[in-house]
């Protein structure tokens, strides 16, 4: 079976989760068998040679009609159905920011899209996108895809509720490397019990300034580890000003240069205004951190109640979040979930079964 992953123009020049799911899925389906070559949405494939083709980002829909417009190959979609709307409504800076409040989501994320083109000269390549937005865009390719694949239920009815829609779907969990992510049992490994760490891109759906405005002048350290978002430069800067002597920034690490961070910290906080999930929690919960996390999404399908919860909205909360998850002990049993029900390996072998149960029905 040979199958095209499709996905966002800027996938490995401004990484984040999708990246990492994508990278991550293909090279756990290769050693299934299957053959798996990654193409970015402003490339043209052969789709002849695809048995399937396999799209990423269901909010993004003018990355994905002109490919389903030119082929008529099977595809699927990896919904990653993120609400930006919660943020572009309460947190957003700059000129656009008053405006959103006014828009609902679908109108906004079309606005963004047109503004990505006047600002940064970045493609509408679909005209049915453009002539009718995002809402008619997404139900278009739900009508049309052969199978949804969300992180889980949760996402799904989200998604359904929001596009009225009722399609066939299975629940692809995001996931860890249990290899990389396998916690090491000895006594040499002392958890700083005021070491907080956030591991994330930095950008304004993140949060990371709520959550520096949570810690400053508190005794935590909270070390912040990614690259800053393309178009948020500003954002950083506001986090850089706001930021302490007990607030340390460190740029993108490879996630196997993250492993040290994860044994040494109490707890890995993301407090961000929305998550699907969080990858960055889950191999922190992996490797023994106690977690603090959103409400906001779907995380809690993942992490019940073995995480702290909080509201991004407040630095108050996120701080009574993390200082509560300091001072308390680990979840029993909450790194072994995560290493037998969420890792690539599950992800790709869920993913698999998706593509025979297609196939089965084609034949």
């Amino acid at each position: 079976m040979k199958v095209a992953f499709i996905s966002r123009a800027s996938l490995f020049n401004d990484k984040g989760g999708d990246t990492i799911q994508i990278v991550n899925t293909a090279a756990e389906l290769r050693l299934m068998g299957i053959d798996v070559d990654i193409f970015l949405a402003d490339q043209k494939p052969d789709y002849t040679k695809y048995d399937f083709l396999h799209f990423f980002n269901i909010i993004r829909p003018d990355d994905i009609l002109p490919h389903i417009g030119r082929s008529r190959t099977p595809f699927v979609v990896s919904t990653i159905f993120v609400d930006y709307s919660e943020y572009e409504k309460k947190a957003r800076q700059g000129t656009s920011a008053f405006l959103f409040r006014f828009l609902s989501p679908d109108l906004i994320e079309y606005m963004k899209a047109l503004a990505r083109f006047v600002a940064n000269g970045v493609k509408i390549k679909s005209r049915y996108f453009l002539l009718n937005g995002q809402k008619k865009s997404i139900q278009k390719i739900a009508r049309m895809t052969q199978m949804l694949l969300p992180n889980s239920k949760s996402e799904y009815n989200r998604l359904s509720r929001a596009y009225n829609i009722q399609k066939k779907y299975r629940v692809i969990p995001n996931g860890i490397d249990k290899i990389l992510f396998t916690p090491v049992i000895t006594d040499e490994i002392i958890r700083d019990e005021h070491l907080i760490l956030c591991v994330a891109r930095i950008e304004g759906r993140k949060n990371q300034l709520n959550l520096i405005r949570a810690i400053v002048g508190t005794p935590y350290r909270l070390v912040l580890i990614g690259a800053v978002s393309t178009n948020q430069i500003d954002y950083h800067e506001q986090c850089k000003q706001a930021a302490g002597p007990n607030i340390e920034f460190i740029d993108f690490l490879e996630q196997k240069l993250l492993l040290d961070y994860y044994r040494k910290a109490k707890v890995h906080v993301l407090p961000s205004w929305f998550e699907t999930t969080g990858l960055s929690s889950l191999e922190a919960a992996a490797m023994g951190c106690n977690i603090v996390i959103t409400r906001k999404g779907d995380a809690y399908e993942y992490f019940e109640n073995d995480a702290y919860y909080c509201d991004p909205e407040s630095p108050d909360s996120i701080f009574q979040a993390i200082d509560q998850a300091a001072r308390n002990t680990i979840p029993e049993g909450l790194s072994s979930k995560v290493l037998k029900q969420f890792t690539w390996e599950i992800a790709a072998k869920k993913t698999m079964e998706a593509y025979f149960e297609i196939l089965g029905k084609r034949s």
